[in-house]
This record gives C-alpha cells, structure tokens and sequence, in this order.
C-alpha cells in the first residue's frame, strides 16, 4: 500500500481511537453523565473531581495511552514524521471533539502527554515533576498542565531535537490551550473583569 493510503488509513484510526471518551465510560459505569458533573469536562481532571481519585488515575492513564499507542503504531508502520504528525493531530482532535459522544470531549493534556511519551519518553518524564511542583504551589491544575506543558516545548527545543518535532509540540499545545480557553471563554471573561485571578486557574 502507498504511504499515503496508509497516512489516510492510520489518521483515521488515530481519530476513532483518539476519540474514546474514557471519562465518560467511566462514569457511565457508575450510573453518571461526566458531563453533568462538575465543569461538564470529559476529561482527567473532572474524572478525578467527579468520580474519585483511583478512576481519575485510571482515566488519565487510559488516555494518555491513546496518545502513545498512535506513535507506536506509527512506528511499526516506519511512517515518516509527516505521518506520524497527521496520526497525532487526529488522535488529539477526536479526544477534543469524540465522534461517540457528539463531538464534546476533553481539552487534550492527558493525550498529548502520551503522544510526548510515546515520542520522546525521557524528555517528557523529565516535565512531569514540574506539573505536581506547580500544582503544589497553585492548587490549580490549569497553571500544573500550563506550567508543564511550558516546560516540556523547553526542554525539546534546549535538547537540539529537530525543528520540525519542536513546531509540531507547539502546535500541540497551542491546540490543548485553544481548546481550554475556547470552553471557558465566558467565566474566564467575568474572572478578569472582576479581576478574580485566582478564579482563572480553577476554570478546570
């Protein structure tokens, strides 16, 4: 098969697996909407706000897997790095906006950390004490993630990987972030006005 068929194929999978709503089978099992609970997220943080600690884990491990899983498979498939990217970016879009469940979603951190692992997993181990670190000192995950994720394009672009795999990680992030705000846009909003700041970073 071309590679091009196979890019076509593998993306489209990458979006159909990217797209499980773990958060949200999770609490179905529970006798729960996840997006009737908390800010309505489907995601890790409302997983671990709604249904506990131990399923919150098991939601960000399942869909930080999903990120990794793509990349590996990629991998098996000697995919060139514009393949790999396609697959990645389909993968975070369907986690953002999941084909089973109406196009709703989560905001995309669990995800691209696994599609960071799954391509570089010491450089993006290396970001993980800065997120709890943040997190201790904030009490916000918003300022943990955005902290981290801060960190981890850092570290990328300090350890000389190639430029394009530097862009395609910002380009990640911009999309979790544009994401994040493009949800909360209205109470970020009345945050600011009311100059709440601390209100900005609890707008999980």
């Amino acid at each position: 098969m071309p590679e091009i068929a196979t890019i076509i194929v593998y993306s489209i999978a990458a979006y159909l697996v990217g797209g499980i709503p773990f958060a949200y089978i999770a609490g179905k099992r529970r006798g729960v909407d996840i997006r009737e609970c908390g800010n309505g997220n489907v995601g890790t943080v409302n997983a671990f706000r709604s249904l506990g600690w131990q399923t919150g884990l098991l939601v960000l491990f399942l869909d930080g897997l999903k990120g990794a899983l793509v990349i590996v498979v990629g991998r098996l498939l000697d995919l060139s790095d514009g393949g790999l990217f396609a697959g990645a970016l389909l993968a975070t879009i369907g986690h953002n906006w999941s084909p089973y469940i109406g196009f709703d979603g989560g905001k995309g951190v669990a995800i691209i950390f696994g599609i960071s692992v799954g391509m570089m997993p010491v450089l993006s181990w290396a970001a993980a004490p800065v997120v709890f670190a943040a997190y201790w000192l904030t009490r916000s995950w918003v300022w943990a993630f955005g902290a981290g994720i801060i960190v981890l394009n850092l570290v990328v672009w300090l350890a000389g990987v190639r430029g394009e795999i530097v862009a395609f990680c910002v380009a990640l992030s911009v999309l979790v972030v544009a994401t994040h705000f493009g949800r909360e846009a209205a109470e970020i909003r009345k945050a600011i006005a009311a100059r709440e700041w601390r209100k900005v970073g609890q707008l999980e």
